[in-house]
């Protein structure tokens, strides 16, 4: 009996501390904080500056003709000496806009630009006539594009959350003009043409955009412009000056066409969108 009752009081004092402990005070751990991660998707707009190395190929070219100013040997000189390479360094900068939608850690988007381009640039050429030396003649050349615009998708991943990698490519547009004038010192001929053309072509490159705070974002690319060949042909060329003659059978064809290489940065500015919660 002695035995069951010390028993008996164990065991209430062990229910007694078991109740003790449920009412003494809990310790919680507070969850983490959301952070906010940079989504890309929606609409942005931005400025960009950087270099572009033109390279514009303009041609001066004749025909013979039984009852033509040229004899046969001048024909291939003149077209020797008006095959002129223009190559340019210049300034680039303008406006950028456009439009992202991240789907995971792929980014697809379409993107415009409009920049001033600043191309110009002139050569001139001079060759003695094969049949006829000393006597002589010129050819001048120039070209130059004011602006350039693109249209142009882009695809790209995520490396990081905020470091997109991208490829891009689309339409290019620029307005190229061109002159061009032959003279000679064998007869004072003379022959005239210009070129103005808006020119669509293409575009395509890559770069890489890095997301800052409150929907700011810097990038750096590189695009190739090709916007192919324009030309005209002229019947003006004339000799014997001042009064002239007219040989419309010596027919002159011009070409004009221009690339550029372009490296620039920008910043842009992302209009609102939605906000990923992070942990």
């Amino acid at each position: 009996m002695r035995k069951f009752a010390a028993a008996l009081f164990t065991l209430a004092l062990s229910a007694g501390a078991a109740s003790a402990a449920d009412l003494s005070p809990r310790t919680y751990t507070k969850a983490p904080m959301m952070a906010p991660g940079y989504n890309w998707t929606g609409f942005y707009a931005g400025l960009n500056a950087g270099g572009a190395w033109g390279q514009s190929n303009a041609t001066t070219a004749t025909v013979f003709s039984p009852v033509g100013y040229f004899a046969t040997t001048s024909v291939p000189a003149i077209n020797t000496v008006g095959n002129q390479n223009l190559n340019r360094t210049s300034f680039t900068g303008g406006l950028t806009a456009g439009y992202n939608w991240q789907i995971n850690s792929a980014v697809v988007g379409l993107e415009a630009d409009f920049n001033y381009l600043g191309f110009k640039k002139s050569a001139s050429g001079t060759a003695v006539y094969p049949c006829c030396a000393p006597t002589a003649f010129t050819v001048n050349s120039s070209a130059s594009a004011d602006w350039l615009a693109t249209l142009r998708g882009r695809v790209g991943f995520l490396a990081t959350p905020t470091l997109l990698l991208y490829g891009t490519g689309g339409l290019a547009v620029a307005n190229v003009r061109a002159n061009y004038l032959f003279t000679d010192t064998f007869a004072a001929a003379n022959e005239s043409a210009s070129i103005s053309s808006t020119r669509y072509g293409w575009t395509a490159g890559g770069g890489a955009e890095y997301a800052l705070m409150n929907g700011w974002s810097i990038k750096a690319e590189y695009l190739y412009v090709d916007l192919g060949r324009a030309s005209t042909t002229s019947t003006n060329l004339t000799a014997f000056n001042p009064g002239g003659v007219a040989f419309p059978s010596n027919v002159y064809t011009h070409t004009v066409n221009l690339r550029e290489n372009i490296g620039r940065v920008g910043i842009n500015y992302k209009f609102g969108g939605p906000v990923i919660a992070k942990y």
